[in-house]
This record gives C-alpha cells, structure tokens and sequence, in this order.
C-alpha cells in the first residue's frame, strides 16, 4: 500500500464517539427484552431491576458497601450539578479544570452559586499540579478530561485526613481506570461512556462524609425538586434503593443491565482496564512511529486511556482546525471511522474513543486509515498551493 491507496481493511465496528459510545461487543436489541415496558418505575419489578443496576455497579467497580449509589436525571451532568448545589458553600471551595467540562463547573460555581472559589487552571494537554491544592476546601475535578485526552495517575495527591470533600466527575473514568474510593466523597459518571449505555441518566456516589454534610448543612440558595437529596435533615435512602427523584427510562436500564452483566461476563474491573490500556497503547504506538502525529497529553502518565486526543504536527499543516476536519471527514465518508474531530471547544484534532466496549482490532485497523487520510490530505494541500 502507498500513503495514497486507501487501506483494504475497515474496523467491523467504526464507531469511535466519545459519547455516546460504542456498544458492548455483539449487542443486538434483542437483548432488551426482558425491560418491564409498560410497568411503573415504582412497581416491584421496576424497583428490583433499578436496584439491580445499582448492586451490579458496586460489585464491579468495587464500590465500599457504606457508600450510596443513586441513579439520577440528567445523564452526568445532572448528578455533578446536584452534588455541587446541595453540598458546597459550607466552607471553601477549589475548582480543578483542564478541559471544556472542568470549566463549565466552574462556571456554575463561580457565576451561578457565586462561591467565592478558587480557581486553578491548566491549558489542554496538562493537568493542574494537586500538589498546590488545600483540601481542607471542597475540591471539584473530573477526573479524567474527556475533551483533552489527560487524567490524574493516581489519588496519592489526595490526602486522606482531607477536612473538605472531594467531587469527582468520573464520567470517562468509571470501568476503565481503577479508582481510588477513600479519596472521592463524591462521584458521578453517565451510563453513556465507557460501557456504551444509553443517555439521559446518571449515577451519583456518595461516600459518608457527604451523607454526613448533606445531613448537617443546608445551602443558602433554594433547591429545585430534581436536586434534592435530603428530608427533613435526613438522607432520602429511597434514591440509592432504585426509587428515582423522577421517571427513569426502564428500556435504559436495561441496557445499562445488559452491559453490566457482559462487563461481568468477561472478568470485571481489571479486564475492563486491560482493554481501554490496550486501545489506548495501539494509538500511542502510532504516535510513536509517525512524527506528523502527537497525543494532545504532554506527560505520558497523564495520558488517558479512554479519550486518546491527537494533534497534527507537521509543519505544513497552516490551518489546523481546517484539515483536522478534512481527515476526519476522508476517513468517516471511506465508513472507516465515525466521529473522530476534536470536541470543539478543543484545538484542533482527532479523539478516539478506546474505552472498554472497544475492540483492538478495530482500533488497529484504523491506524492506517488516519495515516491515508493524513497523507490524501497534504497531497490535496500541496495541489492547491
């Protein structure tokens, strides 16, 4: 093959969107039928299958059985915001960000709640240095930035006699990075992402010192129905039961249920890990091996693993939001790869998606293509100029 003759071989699945994301391996609608259509949400079957949702979560993700897990409206960014709106403003607060995400909760923060917060920031491809933050604040971070490709190594920067919260958007984190649970009091993600669920609901983690603050501490601002997790002083248990704050979509849930039980199927956590590492090792292998192209992440171990951001190096490139769009469009019309430009508030780029549901395979097969479309691309450059 010649840079300029397309590839022979296309990924079998050439969806490769950071969410929502692909779907587990096999999967066929089929598998939906066992969702109680039809039925109340608060009927017995509909309960036991929520619950069922929640008990599965916590065997596979290893989640400690006196932390409240609660499924919750408005995909992830409904369970972060409601974390943010009925547990802080007690004491201080730091806001974490390194990518379009991380800003948008400052945002709220700042100019919504107006907590006088304090802000620490890192451009993309760099994470905040957590050696500089104090928590004996309330810390606000995701954990892995799904618009920037970079993630925090580890928790060992998180102290454990921390005297503030931790909230942790997880959502391209959970089931394919292992994470710390004595470091995060408060932890959402979407079923969108790493195992490919639906949109729309999201789970929100609480450990017992956010029960014991949501008990003890009333925010100064009203709180919408949707956000509130306590009656009367006291924790609404109903919600980490399967009792929903408002209707749950049973078709979601079960597929939700249904990548649960594959994720289970094939060794849990540790082989959810080993798959994203194995995707997300083919991309940096091409990186390596192709000097036109880096990972958006400047240090390797805050490379993440789930959402590989690259950009276009060659200096003949001018306009890099332009031709990361043409590739991206070579590559999606061939039905090679669908869905691989930059988030937009992103530079400019690809993103592709290596998470747990992925197979390497594909992830190989699509290295080429990149490489035809990279060099298609600077043929038609080289011709207009």
């Amino acid at each position: 093959m010649t840079d300029l003759t397309p590839p022979a071989k296309r990924p079998a699945n050439p969806r490769f969107s950071s969410g929502p994301c692909a779907k587990i391996p096999g999967y066929s609608l089929d598998m939906l039928a066992d969702a109680p259509l039809g039925r109340s949400h608060r009927a017995a079957v509909g309960k036991a299958k929520l619950k069922e949702a929640i008990d599965l979560t916590r065997e596979i993700l290893g989640i400690p059985a006196d932390y409240r897990i609660g499924i919750v409206p408005a995909s992830d960014t409904g369970a972060v915001e409601m974390a943010m709106w009925s547990l802080l403003g007690q004491r201080g607060v730091e806001m974490l960000a390194w990518e379009s995400f991380g800003e948008g909760w400052v945002t709220d923060v700042v100019k919504q709640l107006k907590l006088d917060a304090t802000v620490r920031k890192a451009p993309y491809g760099q994470i905040v240095d957590f050696a500089q933050v104090d928590f004996d604040k309330d810390v606000v971070f995701t954990w892995n930035g799904t618009t920037s490709g970079v993630r925090l190594p580890n928790g060992d920067a998180i102290p454990a006699n921390r005297q503030g919260l931790t909230i942790c958007d997880a959502t391209s984190a959970a089931f394919a990075m292992d994470l710390p649970w004595d470091k995060l009091d408060v932890t959402t993600f979407s079923w969108q992402k790493v195992l490919g669920g639906e949109g729309a609901h999201g789970m929100l983690i609480l450990s017992p010192r956010a029960v014991e603050r949501l008990e003890t501490y009333t925010p100064a601002w009203p709180l919408p129905k949707i956000f509130r997790l306590t009656a009367k002083g006291k924790l609404i248990e109903g919600i980490f039961q399967g009792e929903t704050i408002n209707t749950p979509s049973m078709l979601a849930n079960e597929d939700y249920l249904v990548a649960l039980k594959w994720a289970k199927s094939i060794g849990g956590l540790p082989a959810l890990i080993a798959r994203a590492n194995a995707n997300a090792q083919v991309v940096w292998d091409f990186c390596a091996a192709n000097p036109w192209i880096a990972n958006l992440a400047e240090d390797p171990a805050t490379a993440s693993t789930t959402s590989v951001c690259l950009k276009f190096t060659d200096p003949r490139v001018t306009d890099g939001e332009a031709f990361a769009k043409a590739v991206a469009k070579r590559i999606e019309k061939a039905g090679a790869g669908f869905d691989l430009g930059a988030y937009r508030d992103a530079p400019p780029g690809l993103r592709i998606w290596c998470g747990s549901t992925v197979e390497t395979s594909d992830v190989q097969a699509l290295m080429p293509w990149i490489a035809h479309a990279f060099h298609a691309e600077i043929a038609a450059l080289s011709q207009a100029a």
